[in-house]
C-alpha cells in the first residue's frame, strides 16, 4: 500500500524479481496489454517478459502515470537550468538498489503513483499537473511474484504542487 499522508505527492515506483533483477516492471507491456494509459482498481502491471509483477487492488484516485521517467539530476538540469541538481527519484533509486546489484543503467520507467500527466489528442503533447491526490489516498498493490521493491517520495515540482511532503507505504503479509 502506498499512502499520500499529506496529499497532491507523487511516488515513483519500481519493482524487479527478486530471483532475477533482469525481470522489471515495464511500462511498455503493461499499457500495450492494458490498452489505456489511465491505469486503476483490476489492472495488472507487466514485467518486460510478460509476467505478472503486481495487481492493482485498491485505488482511492484512478490517476497515475506510466509513461515518465525518474527525475535525474540530468532533468533538472536541461529541463529546469539548474546548475547544481539534487540527484532526483532516479538518483534515490540508483542508491536504494545498489546493495541488490541493480546498475543505474537497469531502473526503467516507474509507475508514478498518483501523477497526473495529460496528453492532448491531437499533438500528442505531455503536461504534468498537480496530482489529483488528497491526503490519506492510497494505491494497494498486490505482488505476484517475489519482489525487490524502490519507492521515492518524488521532488519534480509539479509531481507535488511545488510543496515536497512526504509518501508514507505499508508492506503486509
Amino acid at each position: 500500500m502506498v499512502v499520500d499522508i499529506e496529499g497532491e505527492q507523487v511516488s515513483d515506483l519500481i519493482c524487479f524479481n527478486r530471483s532475477d533483477t533482469k525481470e522489471y516492471l515495464s511500462s511498455g507491456r503493461t499499457i500495450d496489454y492494458a490498452e489505456t494509459i489511465f491505469l486503476t482498481t483490476g489492472h495488472p502491471l507487466y514485467s518486460n517478459r510478460s509476467n505478472v509483477m503486481l495487481e492493482i487492488k485498491e485505488d482511492t484516485v484512478g490517476r497515475h502515470d506510466f509513461l515518465l521517467t525518474p527525475c535525474s539530476a540530468e532533468m533538472f538540469r536541461i529541463i529546469y537550468g539548474h546548475e547544481h541538481p539534487h540527484r532526483g527519484c532516479f538518483g534515490n533509486l540508483a542508491a536504494a538498489l545498489e546493495p541488490y546489484n541493480i546498475a543505474p543503467d537497469s531502473i526503467p520507467v516507474c509507475f508514478n503513483v498518483f501523477m497526473n500527466v495529460t496528453v492532448d489528442g491531437n499533438s500528442g503533447k505531455i503536461a504534468v499537473l498537480p496530482p489529483k491526490s488528497k491526503a490519506n489516498d492510497y494505491t494497494v498493490f498486490e505482488a505476484k511474484m517475489d519482489l525487490i521493491v524502490g519507492l521515492t517520495a518524488c521532488s519534480a515540482g509539479m509531481s507535488n504542487n511545488f510543496s515536497f511532503k512526504p509518501i508514507g507505504y505499508k508492506i503486509l503479509e
